[in-house]
């Protein structure tokens, strides 16, 4: 019996036109027709309503005869219409019909069957439109979720977080479970092995999720995310790897390869996974990695259209963790360059504690360094290079050896800055004048530096900036000690202002703090930073891991350069002065001075020669060519240095005299003797100074 012949039930039209009519309206139909009488009982279907309206289902309610997911809510639905609230149109509902396996979604239309008295009386039951959209809605699933996968994956130049977003993306729109296993040397940026995968290869699990759906994550559990395996010979796994070709799997009981991975099969079976799509994720042929993705319970098992869209979303996987992977070899390469480049242990200072702390990051253009100056001074210098990557590391590197260099030149701190940005500016121009095809091209530099130095004798620090924050400074008494130093431009601006000192007078004890930008981006930053350091009974190293355990969560990813400093001075015990006459005589009397103080130094007869011939060959310099007041210090510590002092401003300059020259070869033998030796000029005059290594590192 057809179902257009389905007997009339209760509430069938009577008969003449009106059942003329509606034999062919079911006969003609595009769509699916139901009849329900008044209490929503099937009475007439036609052909189209698959698997509905055979005697079996004639009687039945509507929802049982769908089975739908929400009963409840389509009864309600259709209980408005048929009290004349109006009529329902294009309604989504999800079922189950006994013939056809699987989920099925319906789009449902109902109107109203008036009775004899029309709108305002009983209804005669309804009349409901019913079209199978299983597939077009899978269709419409399916391009959600890769949109999803486009949207949500290549955003992160990290890897565990694309892996993270790739799940989130198929979960649980597309798949109950899933996992994704990326090569272990991927990770670590190393290029992909070209496939076939060897099957010792260990992955790594980088991600995985799970719908609510299913209750136990065994699947996950068996391998938990950042755990190792190989994979399982004689599984679809292993053969993805090899071939690198998708597979459909279907999971049963009696499926042979689960006998190979036992820990896997238990924990399929506990999950209730009945289809799997295990999809290799290659790019130009190298393998990154594995991804798994399973249907558990009463889920519509995978198909071949399913298997299309897990390649497709594969590909743009593969392409972003690819990406990351690049990004991730070139900060490696980056954070080593710029660890390299920068201070590799605490320098000991005359009269100056430091401690510093390097977080890493995205920013791997900021530097510090401590640099011993003569007069046991020490420069304190902060720095950064906006941006990431090998090309800022070396940027950095460039400018940190230049600022090495001009500051053993015992310039004031505003000229180092200035010398520093001419270098800035050659190197701008160098870039700007790249081919166009070159990446760097029109790239713009950005960078900034302070600059300070700290005389212990004076106890006063000389800081200049160039775009960079000004050091915070805790007095002994934990007070805070204003700095107002002008700020000059970044060191790649092309203002050509000119750099302003600012010079502050510190107690021993003081605590100084150079920060990078990063450390000093929220308003509350300096207060915050100035707190810690009056923190009592604290190493300059526990301070400095206080101020980064306070910092916001942000400013930890970015990379910043954190170097304190705790003035002190020279001991009185290390220190010899003497002001001399400026008389033919004195270089005498200066050698006599030397060798008696050295002598109670302790220090050894060839270190005292060698003094007594430097101090007599620059005392008569100064005598000869200076002018008073005529000063010497003798200055031990790992080094022993000696400093002559004269107020005049002109310097010697180291000759080479020919052998019939009486003179011209003080300076060359004081060069000889010394490890190292210069000048340096003040508002009162010039210090010529050495530096003599001594045997095992000075005396105690």
């Amino acid at each position: 019996m057809s179902y257009a012949d389905t007997p009339a039930g209760p509430g069938t039209p009577p008969g003449g036109l009106d059942d003329a009519l509606l034999k062919v309206l079911f006969a003609q139909s595009a769509v699916g027709l139901l009849v329900l009488d008044p209490q929503l009982r099937l009475v007439r279907a036609n052909s189209l309503v698959e698997g509905v309206g055979t005697e079996e289902y004639i009687g039945l309610r509507f929802t049982e005869a769908f089975r739908l997911d929400d009963p409840d809510g389509s009864e309600q639905l259709l209980k408005r219409v048929l009290a004349g609230e109006g009529p329902v149109r294009d309604h989504l509902v999800r079922g189950r019909l006994r013939h056809i396996p699987g989920d099925r979604i319906f789009l449902v239309s109902a109107y109203r069957l008036d009775g004899p008295d029309g709108p305002d009386g009983p209804a005669l039951g309804l009349l409901s439109a019913v079209v199978d959209v299983t597939e077009r809605e899978r269709a419409r699933d399916r391009e959600t979720a890769l949109a999803a996968v486009r949207d949500a994956v290549g955003g992160s130049l990290d890897v565990a977080a694309t892996c993270r977003a790739f799940i989130d993306a198929l979960v649980p729109g597309f798949a109950d479970l899933a996992v994704i296993e990326v090569v272990d040397e991927v990770l670590r940026g190393a290029d992909p092995p070209v496939g076939p995968l060897p099957p010792d290869t260990p992955l790594r699990r980088a991600a995985s999720g799970r719908c609510e759906a299913v209750e136990r994550d065994e699947v996950i559990r068996g391998h938990p995310v950042g755990g190792t395996r190989r994979l399982p010979p004689r599984t679809p796994y292993a053969l993805a790897a090899a071939d690198l070709r998708p597979r459909l799997v279907p999971l049963t009981a009696e499926t042979p390869w689960l006998a190979a991975d036992p820990d896997g099969s238990r924990a399929l079976a506990e999950t209730g996974a009945h289809t799997l799509i295990v999809v290799p994720l290659t790019l130009r042929g190298a393998v990154l990695g594995l991804v798994s993705l399973y249907r558990c319970g009463a889920a519509e098992p995978f198909d071949e259209e399913d298997v299309s869209l897990a390649g497709t979303a594969a590909t743009r996987a593969a392409l972003a963790i690819d990406n990351a992977r690049r990004y991730e070899r070139e900060h490696v390469i980056a954070s080593t360059v710029q660890r390299r480049l920068l201070p590799q242990a605490e320098r000991h200072q005359a009269a100056v504690e430091t401690a510093h702390v390097l977080l890493p990051g995205r920013d791997s253009g900021c530097w510090f360094d401590t640099i011993a100056l003569s007069g046991a001074r020490t420069a304190l210098v902060v720095g950064g290079v906006a941006g990431e990557g090998l090309q800022s590391a070396i940027a950095m590197g460039q400018l940190r050896t230049v600022i090495q260099a001009l500051a053993g030149l015992d310039l004031e701190p505003e000229e180092v800055l200035a010398r520093l940005k001419e270098t800035a500016d050659r190197l701008a121009h160098e870039r700007a004048a790249l081919p166009p095809s070159d990446s760097l091209h029109g790239e713009p530099l950005r960078a900034g530096c302070v600059y300070g130095v700290y005389d212990p004798f004076t106890r006063t620090l000389t800081i200049a900036r160039a775009g960079h924050p000004a050091p915070l400074i805790v007095g002994p008494d934990g007070g805070a000690v204003p700095l107002d130093v002008p700020e000059g431009a970044g060191l790649f601006d092309t203002d050509g202002a000119l750099f302003a000192p600012a010079t502050v007078t510190l107690e021993e004890g003081s605590v100084l703090a150079f920060c990078s930008a990063e450390l000093l981006a929220d308003e509350r930053a300096e207060e915050r930073i100035t707190r810690t350091l009056t923190q009592p009974g604290r190493s300059l190293q526990q301070l400095g891991d206080d101020i980064v355990y306070a910092l916001p969560d942000d400013t930890r990813s970015a990379g910043a350069a954190l170097l304190l400093a705790r003035t002190g001075t020279v001991s009185e015990h290390r220190v010899a002065t003497w002001d001399l006459a400026q008389d033919r005589t004195t270089p005498a009397t200066a050698r006599l001075l030397v060798r008696d103080r050295l002598q109670g130094w302790g220090l050894d007869e060839d270190t005292v020669d060698s003094t007594e011939l430097i101090v007599s060959e620059l005392v008569t310099n100064a005598v000869r060519y200076g002018t008073p007041p005529l000063r010497l210090r003798l200055l031990l510590d790992t080094t022993l240095t000696c400093e002559v002092h004269d107020g005049s401003t002109a310097s010697p300059h180291l000759r080479h005299a020919r052998t019939v020259d009486e003179g011209g070869r003080g300076l060359f033998i004081v060069s000889s003797l010394a490890a190292h030796w210069g000048a340096r000029h003040g508002p009162d005059g010039k210090v010529l100074w050495t530096e003599q290594d001594l045997p095992h590192g000075g005396t105690q």
